[in-house]
């Protein structure tokens, strides 16, 4: 994600405030809002185009072989987004290991394989998408100065949930509701063919 020059402004006056706390001025905070809201667009953006290629690799994985080069493409660019490999992945890739990108491929996957079970044995997570940024609602007269704070508020109590009355009437069977069908009787007989009066 690049910034220009004018955002690169507004986050080094948003770090400045945020190291040294002193009043700020309305512009100041329009400006850092503007500026938590671009940044949120960015990531919205970047998870549907994250979604949009995963959604693409498995497409091209389900039509494997024919699709290879499609699909080692595809791979090796979320690999670099931080994607880990699943057993799909790897099984597509030792298909594949005659083509030497498959191959290359298939060593860095199985490492990247081999370090998520190391880490989840360890009981550390390896997170597969960047934790969530910090949003900057805390500067003085932001965001959060016009939000009430909603932890002093009581809690409603829940309500029971209220039960209907019984029906005063049976609720009808299947058979009562639809009725089953009769059997269809015989055509009518045609009616006898008048003769015409000679």
């Amino acid at each position: 994600m690049a910034f220009g020059a004018e955002e690169l402004r507004v986050l080094r006056r948003a770090l400045a405030l945020a190291l040294h706390p002193c009043p700020v001025s309305a512009e100041d905070v329009q400006d850092c809002l503007r500026l938590a809201e671009s940044l949120d667009e960015a990531a919205y953006e970047g998870a549907r185009l994250r979604a949009f290629l995963l959604a693409d690799l498995a497409r091209y994985r389900a039509a494997l072989p024919g699709t290879a080069a499609g699909y080692l493409a595809l791979l090796e660019e979320v690999l670099v987004s931080g994607y880990r490999p699943n057993p799909d992945d790897l099984a597509a890739l030792g298909a594949l290991r005659g083509n030497p990108v498959a191959a290359v491929l298939l060593e860095r996957c199985r490492g990247l394989a081999e370090q998520d079970v190391r880490a989840r044995l360890a009981g550390r997570a390896i997170a597969s998408v960047p934790p969530s940024r910090t949003r900057l609602l805390a500067l003085p007269g932001g965001r959060a100065a016009e939000e009430p704070d909603r932890r002093s508020e009581p809690k409603p109590q829940p309500q029971p949930p209220v039960r209907s009355p019984r029906p005063d009437r049976p609720i009808p069977t299947p058979g009562e509701v639809f009725p089953p069908r009769r059997k269809p009787g015989p055509p009518p007989a045609d009616p006898p063919q008048q003769l015409a009066a000679g």
